[in-house]
């Protein structure tokens, strides 16, 4: 392992962990840790808020599993068909073109994904991926098997997908988390045209919306869809084209975890809650509609 005390001590940066030292003599990051040059102009210079006026439409891609092969041990998907509805309506109205794709295994999700993510996006300003499925921390199902959620979103990657680079990728995921449940607790009180040669990680400007928290069930009713969705839908519906994106997952996380229960006839699955979490590597403010917001 690389001694790496001389360099800290001279007032460098060095890594929580362990350094090889194949990295330590090159002085380079890996593959997975480096930076990319931005090659998109998604806003003006000095903006604080993506440019999302651009002149084709962003694309928005949902997949919709709701059947499953026995030998998953998956059910049936009751209420999914709602959800995707409801979504493509929601960003068909906010200028999205919205691709549904329907009870997909596991190569084809890969397949759907890869393919959109080798498209040229430089006439567009972000991307949307919504995956509605049944789940485990870090994995998605396709019909057949699991798959890892982080071989889905690699592909997008700054060294993957260059014309998204300094553009916002938007992944929302519907699906379980492990088999937690929560009992809930009674409260006690009431890309830059100045950004052509700098350098940002490859993991830069991706969102996560989860239905849920790590470790925990995702809940799903079977007429009207996934509290998740239901609830972000509302909030889109309301808000989409005048509050920020952080701000609009902040107003579906409180109704998600103030407006619903769970009401089941199994003693243990009733009065449950549910809180959505977002993961964000956001590097500006993101407004999907460019008029309200302009700096």
């Amino acid at each position: 392992m690389a001694d790496t005390t001389d360099y800290v001590h001279s007032g460098g940066d060095a890594p929580d962990a362990r350094v090889s030292s194949s990295k330590a003599n090159t002085g380079k990051c890996s593959q997975s840790g480096q930076s990319m040059e931005v090659d998109a102009k998604p806003g003006e210079i000095h903006s604080f808020q993506y440019n999302m006026d651009f002149p084709e439409k962003s694309l928005c891609y949902i997949i919709n599993n709701k059947n499953f092969h026995p030998s998953t041990g998956m059910g049936l998907r009751s209420g999914t068909d709602v959800d995707a509805a409801n979504l493509r309506k929601c960003f068909l109205t906010l200028g999205f073109e919205v691709k549904v794709f329907n009870d997909q295994a596991c190569k084809g999700i890969v397949d759907i994904l890869k393919n959109v993510s080798q498209q040229d996006h430089s006439k567009r300003s972000c991307f949307v991926c919504i995956l509605l499925s049944h789940g485990e921390d870090g994995t998605i199902f396709g019909t057949d098997d699991f798959i890892p959620l982080k071989n889905l979103t690699t592909l997008f990657r700054g060294d993957k997908c260059r014309t998204l680079v300094g553009k916002p990728k938007l992944f929302f995921i519907q699906a379980c988390r492990g088999t937690e449940l929560d009992g809930g607790i009674e409260a006690d009180s009431g890309g830059d045209s100045s950004d052509d040669q700098q350098r940002i990680p490859v993991e830069a400007d991706f969102l996560y919306a989860y239905s849920t928290v790590p470790g925990y069930y995702s809940w799903r009713n079977t007429m009207n869809g996934s509290w998740f969705i239901q609830s972000l839908c509302e909030m889109l519906k309301q808000y989409g084209d005048t509050l920020e994106i952080m701000n609009l997952l902040t107003r579906v996380n409180r109704k998600v975890a103030y407006e619903f229960e769970s009401s089941s006839n199994i003693p243990n699955f009733d009065g449950k809650k549910q809180i959505p979490c977002i993961v964000s590597m956001l590097t500006k403010e993101l407004y999907f509609s460019p008029k309200n917001h302009s700096l």
